[in-house]
């Protein structure tokens, strides 16, 4: 019994609804914004699944790994600025609860 590809794409697709889902549900800005990450996580996992299955011994694909080493890179900076915006708004309103930011609605 082996993997297949339709099994790495159900756990990617289970991931990625696991972080709409808290996404929507949340109102804690840290849940929140592991949730994206999750979600993006997600997508990472499909790239690498597609691009194992398309490649063969003969033609070796690799452009699903190199889209994967820039999300990573950018996922990175995503958490360098997601982090300093929620301790930017833990320093100016002490919460990181959504419901309780009124500030930038306007």
């Amino acid at each position: 019994m082996s993997i297949g590809l339709e099994d790495y794409l159900f756990v990617s697709i289970l991931l990625f609804a696991i972080g709409f889902l808290g996404v929507l549900l949340r109102k804690n800005t840290l849940i929140v914004f592991m949730c994206l990450e999750l979600m993006l996580s997600a997508s990472i996992l499909a790239l690498i699944a597609f691009s194992r299955y398309n490649s063969t011994a003969a033609n070796p694909l690799m452009e699903g790994n190199v889209f994967v080493l820039f999300i990573i890179a950018i996922a990175a900076c995503e958490v360098a600025v997601g982090l300093a915006i929620i301790v930017a708004l833990w320093r100016r309103i002490q919460t990181v609860e959504l419901g309780e930011i009124k500030e930038l609605k306007h």
